[in-house]
C-alpha cells in the first residue's frame, strides 16, 4: 500500500512562512540595533571600515606538550574596533578550555573554523581536544580586561588562566 503525504492547509503554510520570516526579522533587528542584549557594530564601527581592515592574528597554546596546564600566552591584548584571528591550539596530550565569556560577550564574532567545520554565533567556550586548532574570527568592542580559564576541574586551579585586555582603539566613528 502507498502512503500519500498529508497535505497541509495553503492558509497554514502561508501563516508558518510568514510567523518565520516575520521571527526572523525581528530577531535580525534586535541584534542589529541591540535590543537582545548583543554588541552594536552597526554603531560601533562602520561595516566598509570592518572588510577594509587586515586581520591581525594572534596564536595562543592551550597547554604545551610537556602536559604543563597554561596558556602560551596568558596575556592577550587587543585594540577595540580592530579584527584578529585568535589560532588556538593544543600541543598537550588532553583536552582543554578556551573560556573568556565576558572577553566574548564584549566582541563580535564573525566566525569560528575547525576542521572542516565553521561556526558562527555567539562564542563562549572553545573545547580542544589533543592537537586541535580551531581559529576564531573576531572584532573586540568594549574595553575591559577579561578572565581566561580552562574549566576542567583543577586546571585553573593549577595554573591553567589567563587575562585579556581589550584597549579603547583610536577609531573616528
Amino acid at each position: 500500500m502507498t502512503v500519500l503525504p498529508i497535505m497541509r492547509s495553503p492558509l497554514k503554510l502561508f501563516l508558518r512562512l510568514l510567523w518565520q520570516t516575520l521571527f526572523s526579522l525581528l530577531l535580525s533587528l534586535g541584534l542589529g540595533f541591540g535590543w537582545l542584549g548583543s554588541p552594536v557594530l552597526a554603531d560601533a564601527i562602520p561595516s566598509a571600515t570592518l572588510a577594509a581592515q587586515s586581520v591581525t592574528e594572534i596564536k595562543v597554546s592551550l597547554g604545551n606538550p610537556a602536559n604543563e596546564l597554561k596558556f602560551i600566552p596568558d596575556r592577550l591584548d587587543f585594540v577595540a574596533g580592530k579584527q584578529y584571528k585568535l589560532v588556538l591550539d593544543n600541543p598537550s596530550p588532553q583536552k582543554h578550555y578556551f573560556t573568556a565569556k565576558d572577553f566574548a560577550d564584549a566582541s563580535y564574532s564573525s566566525k569560528v573554523e575547525a576542521g572542516k567545520v565553521e561556526i558562527k554565533g555567539a562564542i563562549h567556550e572553545l573545547e580542544l581536544k589533543p592537537t586541535a586548532v580551531a581559529e576564531w574570527i573576531l572584532t573586540p568592542i568594549k574595553p575591559g580586561t577579561y578572565q581566561l580559564r580552562c574549566t576542567i576541574p583543577g586546571h585553573a586551579e593549577a595554573g591553567m588562566t589567563g587575562t585579556i585586555t581589550i584597549t579603547a582603539g583610536a577609531q573616528s566613528v
